[in-house]
């Protein structure tokens, strides 16, 4: 069976497009009601943090220095041409520089995803700054004006940034009292927030009142939350099944046109199923400790190691065997036959990465369009042995900090997101990005198109490694 999917453009005749309406249309709010209804949000944020006032979000540990590797035109990041209007303003960097703009500051953690032409670097005093696109309002910086030097994020509480994630358009932003903001596009209820506007272009607090939420993710047009009892909530485009509730949204608008109703609010995801051949069965609840997103679909692991995913299938991307999509979490039946638990999982657009408590590497879905499509998770045995800490995946491949070094991974990347030098861009099998060799890498994240690394520096062969590198001073467009 071919793992192609069928164009989305025209089914049997009826055409297809995304919802601008949500499951609750919001009111028509007047700026005195929009601002009356977000003080009555950030009060709930205090009663919270009261019934909550020894719990904290703890964020990493580690403090380093910001490198980057791959395309700084963030416009044209991922895409073939520039669009109108705006300026091409960046270069390829074909190796591993030192960012420039963020040299003298201490980042504790670097975040972008494989849908996302933007950044967002969390400083050691828990401030967020943003980076890159912003064609949706989604650096959260009052306009729609693209950045080539991190600035800070506008409409943060004081308390401190933690964790955060980046979508196709849209951003959100952890605190350590566990609660979430976001900014950007919110034309599919993606940012989870009520506004007259489409663009959220400044930080405003997601409507929730459950438990502290630990962990926050998104995939391209939809959100992913975790709180602190394993329950993760959903909200976005359902469009694939990516938000887990057992429905795509698809209603007929009117005759010869579909829409999708999108989740305008977190909502909890309950059903967890093991399917066969001859049956579905419903799953006990399981606690959730980790999870990562594609630009369509989602990978869980509970606290027994066991790993779930939903969403888009195509490809293999969710190791079911099939590339059917999956409107529920699912259990991923590979690894309960090979009676090994899943310790860390990452997904890219159209694969998902899953590594074992033995440290084995998994890959089901097609890392790049040449590719193999693998339809349940195989071991890649070219990273047999590596100790990979921390995975960034691009649009076509992946960057992993492991020991001292980093490996990387990735057919068809052309604009140096791999960091292996401008005669080499990419490489069909892993291999290690030789100008790293001897640096210990913190944490890796990828863009579209481009790959920040978080390098310590705590030693003087750290030092000299990172002085020897160039230096990448961004022009300001």
């Amino acid at each position: 069976m071919s793992a192609k999917r069928q164009s989305k453009g025209k089914a049997n005749g009826v055409s297809r497009k995304k919802s601008k309406i949500v499951e609750d249309d919001p009111p028509v709010l007047s700026e005195e009601d929009d601002d009356d209804d977000r003080r009555s949000d950030d009060d709930d944020v205090d009663e919270l943090a009261e019934d909550n006032a020894s719990l904290r979000v703890k964020g990493p540990d580690h403090i380093g220095v910001v490198l980057l590797t791959g395309g700084t035109n963030w416009d044209l990041n991922g895409r073939k041409s520039m669009p109108k209007g705006c300026k091409s303003v960046g270069r390829n960097l074909y190796e591993p520089h030192l960012f420039g703009p963020l040299k003298d500051n201490r980042i504790r953690l670097v975040v972008s995803s494989c849908n996302s032409s933007h950044t967002i670097f969390i400083t050691e005093e828990g401030k967020a700054l943003s980076l890159g696109r912003n064609e949706k309002g989604q650096l959260g910086v009052k306009d729609l004006l693209r950045r080539d030097i991190p600035t800070p994020i506008e409409g943060l509480p004081d308390h401190a940034i933690v964790n955060a994630a980046t979508g196709r358009g849209h951003t959100l932003l952890l605190t350590d009292r566990g609660a979430v903001y976001s900014c950007g596009d919110n034309k599919n209820s993606q940012c989870g927030v009520k506004s007259k506007e489409p663009f959220v272009t400044t930080a405003m607090r997601v409507k929730y009142n459950g438990p502290p939420i630990v962990k926050v993710g998104c995939g391209a047009e939809f959100s992913i939350l975790l709180d602190c009892k394993g329950t993760l909530y959903s909200f976005g485009l359902p469009e694939y099944g990516q938000l887990g509730h057992n429905t795509n949204g698809e209603y007929i608008e009117r005759a010869g046109a579909i829409n999708f109703a999108t989740v305008k609010l977190p909502k909890p995801i309950m059903t967890f199923v093991e399917k066969t051949k001859n049956k579905v069965e419903i799953l006990q609840k399981p606690e959730i400790r980790d999870f990562a997103c594609g630009t369509n679909h989602t990978v869980a692991i509970d606290d027994h190691k066991k790993a779930y995913s939903w969403g888009f299938g195509g490809y293999g991307r969710l190791g079911h065997s099939e590339p059917k999509d999956e409107l529920q979490p699912r259990l991923i039946k590979y690894f309960d036959v090979q009676r090994s638990g899943v310790k860390h999982v990452a997904c890219g657009p159209a694969f998902s990465i899953a590594i074992n408590e033995f440290g084995a590497v998994y890959l089901f879905g097609q890392m790049s369009s040449r590719g193999e499509a693998n339809m349940y998770p195989k071991p890649v045995q070219d990273l047999h042995g590596w100790n990979l800490r921390s995975i960034g995946t691009c649009s076509i491949g992946l960057v992993a900090a492991a020991d001292d070094s980093c490996i990387v991974w990735g057919s068809g990347t052309s604009s140096g997101e791999l960091g292996l030098g401008e005669l080499k861009k990419s490489s069909a099998k892993p291999c290690e990005m030789k100008k790293l060799d001897g640096l210990y890498v913190e944490q890796v994240t990828c863009g579209s198109a481009h790959t920040f690394l978080l390098a310590r520096d705590l030693s003087e062969d750290d030092k000299d490694i990172i002085a020897s590198m160039p230096e990448y001073k961004p022009v300001v467009a």
